[in-house]
């Protein structure tokens, strides 16, 4: 693994509760996060696995 690699992904990482607090996350989006990857998690998984349900149709 290079260097970049390495750092990136020791500062990617962020806490379920302000990532669902930023996106707007409805309670049972953020609890299936946490339940799936804890308090902390990184933002690429956080982003890919993340649902948003639209609020115009």
């Amino acid at each position: 693994m290079e260097r970049s690699e390495a750092s990136s992904t020791i500062d990617d990482t962020q806490s379920v509760f302000e990532f669902a607090r930023r996106y707007r996350l409805s309670k049972r989006e953020e609890n299936r996060l946490l339940m799936l990857f804890g308090p902390v998690a990184s933002s690429r998984d956080l982003l890919a696995n993340a649902s948003r349900h639209q609020l115009i149709g």
